[in-house]
């Protein structure tokens, strides 16, 4: 077994779950370790107050557009970090900005589902039948957000941000496996939702707000938004290109 066989092999995050599906499309995908957090050293009584301080830094460095509160912010981005964790293939979602990208698209026409058919009647659908509720993605997601946090505190007496990674991922198993009981929405579409944008965040074009960097590109050796192969199509060599962003092709 080759050494990045033997990472991927390791990440056992939600080992019965059916997230193992979505292992398969990150390079950094359900790894065990929360970014920025050692379970086995350090003093975690200080850790939301510091978390806290950073998320609200970072929100006047990058821009947040939907979350208001520094706490949901803070609980959205531990809950993508647990999905996609920085280890030793690369960044992690917080790293990467996911947590913005997402705050960024709930802002907008995807937030409000505004290219969507939202009228009733609302019946209760099956698995097959696509979106079955009259919330729109934001309150679905603050919503979401906030039931993660009454979730740990109901559970552990804490913040989920708090928490140690083993934890954090019980609460969201349970929210995968419909364990928990959410206003207008099954928890298992919310926690449906929150993978699918984890992992639109790593890899979105960095002119979204996500993939910082191009890293998450760079761990995937994917060549990003190139004007042309033509000068690669009659090589017979493998072409390892530097990605490109949209943003870089502004004014060329």
């Amino acid at each position: 077994m080759n050494k990045k066989n033997e990472l991927l092999s390791r990440r056992n995050f939600f080992k019965t779950s059916t997230l193992a599906a979505g292992a398969v499309l990150g390079g950094g995908v359900f790894a065990s370790t929360f970014s920025g957090c050692d379970d086995s050293k350090g003093d975690r009584s200080s850790m939301k107050a510091s978390h806290h301080n950073n998320i609200a830094q970072e929100s006047q460095a990058r821009g947040r557009m939907f979350f208001t509160k520094d706490i949901d912010f803070a609980v959205l981005s531990a809950s993508c970090e647990r999905i996609f964790p920085k280890d030793d293939l690369g960044a992690g979602a917080i790293e990467l900005g996911v947590p913005y990208f997402i705050d960024n698209e709930l802002a907008g026409a995807y937030g409000y589902n505004a290219r969507e058919y939202m009228q009733g009647p609302f019946e209760n659908g099956t698995s097959t039948q696509g979106y079955q509720t009259p919330m729109i993605r934001r309150d679905i997601f603050l919503e979401g957000v906030k039931t993660i946090e009454k979730q740990a505190i109901h559970h552990y007496k804490k913040s989920f941000v708090d928490l140690d990674s083993k934890d954090q991922d019980l609460i969201l198993k349970d929210f995968e496996a419909d364990k928990v009981s959410m206003k207008g929405v099954l928890s298992s579409y919310f926690f449906s939702l929150l993978r699918e944008m984890t992992l639109a965040g790593v890899y979105a074009d960095p002119i979204y707000s996500g993939n910082d960097k191009m890293q998450g590109w760079k761990m995937k050796e994917f060549p990003g938004a190139q004007m042309s192969y033509l000068a690669f199509v009659a090589d017979d060599k493998f072409q390892k290109l530097s990605p490109i962003s949209l943003a870089d092709m502004q004014g060329k």
